[in-house]
């Protein structure tokens, strides 16, 4: 069931050189989803998904730009941001794609939108262009596990915390780590370098401090797999709308032969690689990313 709960406000939706958003929730899987909106209603609708652990304004430099021509939508996924934290809720991948189309239907955007993706958002993305081609009229990728997974150490790490979610004894050790310090320190580096300031750091994983947040935080690693999955991989070359993969070369999460695997995979997709960039590219190096996604709108899509 997917529903709309009418006027109901949604707080920290200010995004500099935007107009004001239009601040909504709708109902999803009985679960209430924050969403926040710019540009006219009338245009085509853009869909953006942030990653892990962020919410939608990681999308703050791109939104104002793609506003000017378009619907742009970026909500804060089921758990995240100010979303609500359910616990009796799935969070398996299936699950997760298919509750991307009922988001839309909430929404009410229409046939189709144009998909937009950046790390858990991309995966998701993908999954959904490859089991709803006809709803997605164009798909960007950015620093995504997609069709692979991460490196190394932290395919153990994600793999560890996810045996941990799914381990009564293991969940409750879990559920009583600073969560929320831990990801502060893995996240700093952004704010020493000028990308993220403190205050949007605080709203990314301050939830975490508290009990509730931290109990669902794991909840959703129970769900959650780091093992690739091979069909995303096989169904790769029957994307057949137009397709942007932007990626920060330098992602210390993910190899940048993810991107040109997708890149060289997918029909007619363009690959827009960053040099000395890392896994948040739309905050390292937000003109880049926002072009290249200007040029994949101005595309013509296949319908």
């Amino acid at each position: 069931m997917s529903t709309e709960v009418p006027g109901t406000e949604v707080p920290g939706t200010e995004i500099p050189g935007a107009a004001p958003a239009r601040a909504r929730s709708v109902v999803v899987d009985g679960a209430r989803v924050a969403c926040h909106e710019w540009g006219p209603l009338d245009a085509e609708p853009v869909l953006l998904l942030h990653g892990y652990p962020a919410n939608h304004h990681c999308w703050r430099h791109q939104i104002p730009p793609l506003a000017r021509r378009h619907r742009v939508i970026a909500p804060d996924l089921l758990g995240w941001g100010e979303s609500e934290r359910p616990l009796h809720l799935s969070f398996d991948y299936d699950t997760e794609v298919a509750r991307v189309g009922r988001l839309l239907d909430a929404l009410d955007v229409g046939d189709a939108v144009n998909l937009v993706g950046h790390d858990y958002g991309g995966f998701l993305s993908l999954g959904f262009t490859e089991t709803h081609p006809g709803r997605v009229r164009r798909l960007a990728i950015l620093n995504s596990r997609a069709q692979s997974t991460f490196v190394g150490r932290w395919y153990a790490v994600f793999s560890l915390i996810s045996l941990a979610g799914r381990t009564p004894a293991l969940r409750r050790l879990t559920t009583g780590l600073p969560l929320a310090a831990i990801h502060r320190r893995s996240l700093m580096p952004l704010v020493r370098d000028g990308h993220v300031d403190a205050a949007l750091l605080a709203d990314y994983i301050d939830w975490m401090d508290a009990p509730q947040g931290r109990r669902w935080l794991v909840h959703y690693f129970g769900d959650y797999r780091t093992a690739p999955r091979p069909e995303l991989r096989r169904r790769l070359g029957d994307i057949s709308c137009p397709t942007a993969i932007v990626w920060g070369r330098a992602d210390a999460y993910l190899r940048p032969g993810i991107a040109t695997e997708l890149a060289e995979t997918i029909p007619g997709a363009e690959l827009t690689m960053l040099d000395d960039t890392g896994h948040w590219v739309m905050d390292e190096r937000p003109a880049e990313v926002t072009a290249a996604l200007e040029r994949l709108l101005a595309r013509p899509a296949v319908r």
